[in-house]
């Protein structure tokens, strides 16, 4: 049986609208699933499937009206100190520590290595935990900036590393640098706005 170009397109369309439904990440759950919905609507109202048509016309506008509130809203961030022996901490590891693995392999959590610890709140609510160490008196070496997947939009990391740079210069920071543990992490540093240094270790100056 010979397969038409619209068919194809019906197909692509099922398929970005299944992908969709494995993204963790509410943004990039809306996104693919515009993509998909504006695909399948396309599909419908072309191969005369007008209820097919209207249905996906309503997801995508769905869609977009969920995708401006979330870029709208104005979030209040913050940061939570923890110390070493945390136990909020030590259980938000262990809880995570599979999805932690995925963007800094071979991770253990080192309590003597946090010259500088703290959470990430959106609203109150814990996204993330940032911990790091000083190697000198101004550089600042990531051991670990881990966001759940829920809230991995990079407005974490542009909190941490742009808003917070004040706190960073106060404390006498100038430099901080990072491993690049894994694809996603690189990609994750790169669009924060570290670049690569001669040692192979990103970095991004403070000022």
């Amino acid at each position: 049986m010979e397969i038409t170009t619209i068919q194809i397109v019906g197909y692509a369309a099922s398929f970005i609208i299944a992908l969709s439904m494995t993204m963790n990440s509410i943004v990039k759950f809306r996104w693919i699933n515009l993509v998909g919905a504006t695909t399948m609507s396309t599909y419908g109202f072309i191969f005369g499937a007008i209820p097919v048509g209207i249905l996906n016309a309503f997801i995508l506008s769905v869609d977009i009206y969920y995708l401006i509130k979330i870029y709208s809203r104005k979030e209040k961030f913050e940061t939570l100190g923890i110390r070493p022996d945390n136990r909020y901490l030590l259980r938000f590891l262990s809880f995570h520590n599979k999805e932690i693995q995925k963007f800094f392999p071979g991770f253990k959590y080192d309590p003597d290595m946090n010259t500088v610890s703290f959470f990430v709140l959106r609203d109150m609510v814990v996204t993330g935990v940032f911990l790091a160490h000083k190697t000198d008196d101004h550089t600042l070496k990531v051991g670990l900036d881990y966001v759940i997947p829920a809230y991995r939009d990079f407005k974490n990391g542009r909190y941490i590393y742009l808003s917070l740079k004040n706190l960073f210069l106060e404390n006498g920071i100038t430099k901080i640098m990072a491993k690049g543990n894994s694809i996603k992490y690189v990609t994750y540093l790169k669009k924060i706005g570290f670049t690569i240094n001669e040692e192979g270790l990103y970095e991004m100056e403070i000022t």
